[in-house]
């Protein structure tokens, strides 16, 4: 017999809450329209699972979950239009135009300099529009 495991977090109305809080109207509707076009329930699926589940886990302020973001998109590459969402999210959650920098900086070493410089240039394009942010 398998073990209790414990419930995992699963509230689609605290992610769709979590989501409005994060993501502004452009980065919400950059995806979610044309999933949801192209593989309809998908994004549902998305919004409840990550910011329902994922993101309603404890143990990680939402600020560290940014800076994780952040990392892992840029050491994956292909994705700046995620990672340019994030960076607009990141600053939504009151992390400075420099800590965004410095995190996409720190990967360099770890995931490649081209990796760090892609990821900087995604996100200075984000921020081209947010000049009255941090």
């Amino acid at each position: 017999m398998a073990p209790r495991m414990r419930p995992a977090p699963l509230d689609r109305e605290a992610g769709y809450a979590l989501l409005d809080t994060l993501q502004d109207e452009h980065t919400q509707q950059a995806a979610l329209p044309g999933l949801e076009a192209m593989a309809p329930g998908f994004g549902d699926w998305v919004v409840t699972a990550l910011f329902g589940g994922t993101y309603q886990r404890e143990g990680l302020s939402l600020r560290d979950r940014q800076i994780a973001n952040l990392a892992a998109l840029t050491a994956l590459g292909g994705v700046e239009p995620q990672l340019a969402g994030h960076v607009r999210t990141s600053l939504r959650i009151g992390m400075a135009r420099t800590e965004i920098a410095e995190v996409l900086v720190h990967v360099a070493p770890y995931a490649g300099v081209p990796r760090a410089l892609a990821g900087l240039r995604a996100a200075a394009t984000a921020l081209d529009g947010t000049e009255g942010e941090r």
